[in-house]
């Protein structure tokens, strides 16, 4: 046991000493791995600063390579941009040079605009003048031929221009709207429709003068006024309306109506038709004549069935109630109406309040084209009585411009005595002032009537019975009648039919060229009314046409100068 402990503590001292020379060896190859971890660190910073380098010497690269082409491209970028603003530089000189020529052009254009605005201007001028003597020419032939002078004037379309009453598809409602009447120029008036199923219209017409639907109350009355002159110049003057229901005649030669009831107000002075006008016309040219004293009348009557009506007369407690009265033919062969009213008038008020009263007797009646349409035929007579003294002419005239000149409103002047009695009658065996009649006075009468015909109605569209259809009868009969009349006279017959209707004869001397007649023409110029609208063209056309001779001049005395 002893010998095998020493055998295994030199066994262990062996091992001892092995395990000292592996822990040497242990702590070498310890040392050696952490000079092999060191040496891998190392190489591998080195490797890692090599791909560093690396990359940066292609970025650098790369970078260069870009910043060369970068270059490149700028300085072609810069030559393009250089090569364009030499480009644009050039544009803009040639533009500013056009634009120079240009306005060189301009003003070439604007100095020849001038010259031919100056040329247009004297020609417009020119052409106006020659218009002026060519209508100056044209009335004076018309006044030597005895030629009824037409005006025609075109309503504007109206809200009851639709087809109202009527079971009629909307499109056709919208078609009767439309506008086929057109005033082409100041004397010529257009008709163009094309309705499906119809032939189609396109016709035109000439007149002295046509009013287009802007036109004023005041431009139509312009044309009205020389007439006024000849009729104290000793003409008799006559002016009528014509043209079918709704078409505004009676707008035309009263003014407008405000609920059925005529208005002269001085408020709507610019909307005064024909008649309120010329009396006002006619009462200024009486204060500015010279030298004799005027007697003013005037009455009121209407054609109603063909029957005359005085819408001036009076009962026995002085209120104005329609007579029927009859139309004569006198010796002379003019038409009169015995025991008809006569008012004297001294200013335009007076005037106007009589024809009101006259006017509220009018017959009218609703239809489905006219809600205040006329069933007569109106008549307003102005007459002119103008009194010539002899040697006491002088004094008189002094005195009558003494009284004018106080009072503001244009008057007539007449004898004292004739102002005591401010109504007459046809009927009376002589006025007061022919009971006075010397060697020493003379008179001279002429007289303005103004018509205002009742409208030519188709009964289909106007939709009337009873009362009013016998009504429309009798207008169409008398209108036809008229159409006779003038067709009559243009051929020249040796009879012609005044008395087939009471209107034509009381017309007789107006119509049959004792009178200076002008017709206003009133149409409407909706497709609806196309049919009485051509009706109404032709009846002015035929009318132009008729030449009734020179009509004949009233001469005045001469009086004597005063001592």
């Amino acid at each position: 046991k002893e010998e095998r402990i020493v055998v295994l503590e030199t066994e262990n001292a062996a091992l001892h000493l092995k395990l000292a020379e592996y822990q040497v060896l242990a702590g070498r190859s310890t040392k050696e791995v952490l000079q092999l971890c060191a040496a891998r660190g190392q190489q591998m910073k080195l490797q890692k600063s090599s791909v560093v380098t690396q990359l940066h010497g292609a970025i650098k690269k790369r970078l260069k390579q870009d910043l060369k082409s970068l270059h490149s491209f700028a300085l072609e970028l810069s030559k393009d941009f250089q090569r364009q603003s030499k480009t644009c530089l050039y544009q803009v000189l040639a533009a500013v040079h056009g634009i120079q020529l240009q306005n060189e052009a301009m003003r070439m254009f604007q100095i020849k605009a001038f010259d031919l605005e100056q040329s247009l201007q004297e020609v417009t001028e020119r052409y106006e003048k020659e218009k002026q003597k060519r209508k100056a020419l044209h009335n004076s032939l018309v006044e030597l031929r005895g030629n009824i002078r037409v005006h025609c004037r075109i309503r504007p379309l109206l809200p009851f221009d639709d087809a109202a009453g009527h079971s009629v598809s909307q499109d056709r409602q919208r078609n009767f709207s439309e506008k086929v009447a057109y005033a082409a120029d100041d004397e010529t008036v257009l008709v163009k429709c094309i309705r499906p199923g119809h032939a189609s219209v396109n016709k035109s017409f000439q007149f002295e003068r046509v009013y287009n639907d802007l036109e004023s109350q005041d431009a139509v009355f312009a044309d009205v006024a020389p007439l006024l002159t000849s009729l104290l110049d000793g003409y008799n003057v006559c002016i009528m309306a014509y043209g079918q229901t709704g078409s505004g005649k009676t707008y035309t030669m009263l003014g407008p109506q405000l609920e059925g009831n005529l208005a002269f107000s001085i408020k709507e002075e610019s909307e005064l038709g024909i008649i309120p006008r010329a009396t006002q016309e006619v009462f200024r040219l009486i204060s500015e004549k010279p030298p004799g004293s005027y007697w003013v009348e005037v009455s009121v009557v209407e054609v109603y069935n063909n029957e005359i009506f005085d819408l001036l007369a009076k009962d026995s407690y002085g209120k104005v109630f329609g007579v029927k009265r009859d139309v004569v033919t006198t010796r002379e062969g003019k038409s009169d109406v015995p025991l008809l009213t006569h008012e004297t008038v001294e200013n335009a008020s007076e005037f106007l309040h009589l024809v009101k009263k006259g006017l509220q007797l009018r017959v009218t009646h609703p239809t489905l084209v006219h809600a205040h349409s006329s069933r007569s035929h109106l008549v307003v007579t102005l007459t002119i009585t103008t009194v010539v003294f002899g040697d006491n002419f002088g004094t008189l005239w002094e005195d009558e411009q003494t009284s004018q000149r106080l009072n503001k409103e244009p008057s007539c002047t007449f004898p004292q005595k004739m102002r005591d009695n401010k109504s007459t009658s046809s009927s009376r065996p002589s006025s007061p002032v022919q009971l006075e009649a010397t060697e020493k006075m003379k008179q001279v009468k002429t007289r303005l009537q103004l018509v205002d015909l009742a409208g030519s109605e188709c009964v289909g569209m106007s939709g009337v019975t009873g009362a009013a259809l016998r009504e429309t009868s009798f207008i169409n009969r008398s209108l036809s009648a008229l159409a006779d009349v003038l067709g009559a006279i243009a051929e020249q017959r040796a009879h012609v039919p005044y008395r087939n209707s009471k209107l034509t004869h009381l017309l007789q001397d107006s119509v049959g060229g004792d009178a200076k007649l002008l017709v206003m023409l009133c149409i409407s110029p909706g497709q609806k009314y196309l049919t009485e609208t051509m009706q109404s063209l032709g009846f002015g056309t035929r009318a132009r046409q008729v030449q009734r001779g020179q009509v004949k001049k009233k001469n005045f005395p001469l009086p004597t100068k005063a001592k």
